[in-house]
């Protein structure tokens, strides 16, 4: 069971980077946050590319493939962070484990993997979840209302860019199935996060607004030069320590797949859920626990009868 270990390790991981970017990280703009956990870590996972395949040997449709991951993966980091950043990560994470919903509908048109009954009532679990998490849009009393709380979706801004990152997700999920066919996880995972890291200090570069973040302000050339003591590294503490819980994530991420199915290894990691709310009320002082960790709980086994079926 070290695999479990790991999986729940990456979870925990992911959801105290999260915390700690909300926490130390809260005048970073959406971009800057994103080369610190994804540029900085890259270089702490660039030691577990040694062994890996000639990049001339990877045949044509991989790189098919990792070309159109990229700009859907930048664009889900860049929303991921903003929600994160500047909305409760209770109603903000728990939105994630739609994800298994998108990719339903996805690796269906995509990969003609077919819906069990099982994957139905998974789904069903999951919008349950989003039910509950939003309860209090509901009263009990008039039926009418009862529908609020998945309404409610479109109007809470973090919960709706959470959602957008979950389809997002989804896409690169069910093309990252497909890339595996041409190298190994174990060896994918580092050079995919490395491929990142050496991209997002170019998307930082451009003129990208995503939320209050005073990072990103003055020119293109300006943000670059921001990337001194007093810019990117302003904070050289907080920046190493998230990106070193990011890169943890990432590092058990991959020695946890590389030793049971991916489903039942995604599964366990989709518990960052839970951590992330149990943050939320006992870091950040966010109301609801309980209802919160229920709907999460909901939402999470979900997630698992999804991704066992």
């Amino acid at each position: 069971m070290d695999w479990f270990l790991l999986a729940l390790l990456s979870a925990a991981a992911l959801a105290s980077a999260d915390a700690a970017t909300k926490a130390w990280l809260q005048d970073y703009s959406a971009a800057e946050v994103s080369v610190v956990r994804f540029s900085v870590s890259g270089l702490l996972l660039s030691p577990l590319l040694l062994g890996m395949p000639a990049l001339g040997t990877l045949p044509a449709p991989f790189w098919g493939w990792l070309a159109a991951m990229l700009p859907l993966e930048i664009a889900a980091m860049l929303l991921y962070m903003a929600a994160i950043r500047d909305h409760p990560l209770s109603l903000t994470l728990p939105y994630l484990a739609f994800t298994p919903v998108f990719v339903l509908v996805i690796a269906d048109v995509l990969l003609g993997e077919q819906v069990s009954a099982q994957g139905a009532f998974g789904v069903l679990l999951v919008v349950a979840g989003a039910w509950l998490l939003n309860v209090r849009h509901a009263r009990l009393a008039k039926v009418r209302s009862w529908a609020a709380p998945l309404a409610a979706i479109f109007w809470e801004p973090g919960s709706r860019m959470m959602l957008a990152v979950a389809l997002l997700y989804g896409f690169t999920a069910t093309m990252g199935k497909a890339v595996l066919d041409y190298l190994p996880p174990a060896y994918f995972g580092p050079f995919y996060f490395l491929v990142l890291g050496l991209t997002m200090p170019l998307v930082w570069a451009l003129p990208l607004r995503l939320g209050p973040g005073k990072g990103a302000g003055g020119t293109p050339g300006a943000r670059l030069a921001l990337l001194g003591p007093r810019g990117l590294l302003r904070r050289p503490r907080a920046v190493l320590t998230v990106a070193a819980l990011h890169g943890l994530m990432a590092f058990t991420h991959f020695l946890a797949i590389a030793r049971v199915e991916v489903a039942y290894m995604i599964a366990i990691k989709r518990t960052s859920l839970l951590f992330g709310i149990l943050y939320g009320a006992l870091v950040f002082g966010e109301m609801g626990l309980r209802s919160h960790l229920a709907a999460g709980a909901l939402m999470v086994a979900g997630v698992a009868v999804i991704v066992a079926s």
